[in-house]
């Protein structure tokens, strides 16, 4: 049987509103990009939060980002289980094929997934605990780093360090592929780690050097 329904009606109306304004302002721009394939300088990797606009953020059009988004902007270290990893896959053709200059992990307040970490490394989550949980096993590439910030006693200060430290963890397991590896090392490519306060809408990016977020 199949489940799929039309569109809700909202939706219908916005997209003939866009096809009727911005597609057709824009046309030879459109059929500009399916001619001549995407060339975007750089790949984001954000959350799935609807909260985090990541074109609106820097005034992208079309064509400039290639955006793969997950739970908490996690990147999982490099894997060759024969499995499926969409993540990984994401990073892969965007280096290789794409040959993105810039790779970005763009992390963000109050960040759900981010969250249900907290909550079950403190063991308040205990739906997140059992094997069935995707977001739980997902959440499994940051639990080490709970350890960095179990002993901050304010709330929102620890949520914060961790949702920055979900932004350093996928900036070290990116390293853990070869060809991010060799292509960083080969100055072919720059990652960079971000963090906005969506409320603010302020931009934090990780010195390495340092250890720590500066505002942008």
């Amino acid at each position: 049987m199949n489940h799929a329904h039309p569109l809700p009606h909202y939706l219908v109306q916005r997209y003939h509103g866009w096809k009727a304004t911005t597609y057709k302002e824009n046309q030879a721009w459109f059929r500009r990009l399916m001619s001549v394939g995407q060339h975007p300088r750089a790949m984001v990797i954000s959350c799935c939060d609807s909260r985090v606009h990541v074109t609106s953020i820097f005034g992208a059009d079309q064509g400039e980002f290639f955006i793969h988004r997950n739970i908490a902007n996690l990147v999982p270290p490099y894997e060759t289980d024969g499995r499926q990893h969409g993540t990984s896959a994401a990073v892969e053709y965007a280096v290789t094929v794409l040959k993105v200059v810039h790779l970005i992990v763009l992390g963000h307040s109050q960040c759900g997934g981010v969250q249900g970490c907290l909550d079950m490394c403190k063991g308040h989550a205990p739906q997140l605990e059992v094997k069935e949980s995707f977001v739980g096993r997902w959440m499994d590439i940051l639990k080490p780093k709970f350890d960095l910030v179990k002993d901050i006693a304010d709330v929102p200060e620890q949520t914060r360090a961790l949702e920055q430290h979900a932004v350093i963890t996928s900036l070290e397991n990116l390293m853990s592929f070869p060809f991010v590896k060799e292509a960083v090392e080969g100055e072919s490519l720059t990652l960079h780690g971000l963090w906005t306060d969506v409320a603010e809408g302020g931009l934090s990016y990780y010195d390495g050097a340092s250890g720590a977020f500066r505002p942008v």
